[in-house]
């Protein structure tokens, strides 16, 4: 008795392998995608490495992500809508409230910091809770004098913290350091940001490009800068030789103006976010 299996037909062995083909590539193609959905959420802790400038009176890192309930009620009521909301690619998930000094600062324009009073949950604070950590560097020797209210009776802001501190990064492109003035609008006439200036109008923030300046030695981060004696231009020794150069004091509390309109491309001075003064 033959026992041997037929053949099958020549056409029925072509739509078998076929069939086997698309299996093959339903199954490549499936794993690949469930990889690619997979790492969406890893894309924010892979991003998170750079931090992020937050409003003021924003808590410690951990603490403000773990309390922000992403309202967007802080991005509301900012005047120079400086407060952005950050995507899922930018670092922390959607809707966390960012922001980035060198697009738009932070220049106090709503004097009673508006961002703290929208929040509703504790996330921006004037004060925090007691069993909240406070890192001693953030904390501010004497609330922040605003000059837009130098001549109030009341012409502090009520901040305990800093939210960074402005640090000349790159001293070397520095036109103060250079003997160089600046004349025309300090980030060309593309820029959007806005800012407030006293001699225009105390409560009005105007474009930047708006205003433009004519100086003899570039002083844009000392003479545009929100608060007394956040900074200042001083006369320094190096290599035997006197040059001026920006220098930052401890009520600096990390608004980002000075980074917004330093002239150069990078900027010269940044702000660094959550750095203290003396860490």
């Amino acid at each position: 008795m033959n026992t041997e299996k037929p053949t099958p037909p020549p056409k029925l062995v072509n739509k078998r392998k076929l069939e086997d083909r698309r299996r093959f590539l339903r199954s490549i193609i499936l794993g690949a995608a469930m990889l690619g959905i997979s790492t969406v959420g890893y894309i924010p802790v892979a991003n998170a490495w750079k931090t992020r400038m937050r409003p003021p009176g924003a808590l410690e890192e951990e603490d403000f992500l773990s309390s922000c309930i992403k309202c967007g009620q802080c991005v509301q009521v900012c005047p120079v809508q400086a407060i952005k909301l950050d995507d899922l690619d930018q670092g922390f998930g959607i809707g966390v409230p960012y922001i980035d000094s060198r697009s738009q600062a932070c220049d106090f324009s709503c004097d009673a910091v508006q961002c703290i009073l929208a929040c509703p949950t504790g996330s921006l604070a004037y004060k925090k809770p007691a069993f909240l950590p406070t890192r001693s560097e953030m904390v501010m020797a004497n609330p922040p004098i605003l000059l837009a209210k130098e001549k109030d009776p009341e012409p502090t802001l009520n901040l305990k913290e800093r939210t960074g501190l402005a640090v000349l990064v790159k001293p070397e492109i520095c036109l103060a350091r250079q003997g160089k003035g600046f004349k025309g609008a300090a980030r060309g006439h593309e820029f959007k940001g806005t800012l407030r200036f006293m001699e225009v109008d105390r409560w009005k923030p105007i474009p930047l490009r708006d205003h433009p300046f004519e100086l003899e030695l570039c002083d844009l981060c000392v003479r545009t800068c929100p608060i007394k004696g956040a900074i200042s231009l001083e006369s320094v020794e190096e290599n035997g030789v006197m040059i001026k150069t920006p220098v930052v004091h401890e009520p600096c509390v990390g608004c980002g103006v000075c980074e917004m309109v330093c002239p150069t491309e990078p900027a010269a001075i940044v702000v660094e976010a959550r750095k203290g003064w003396g860490a």
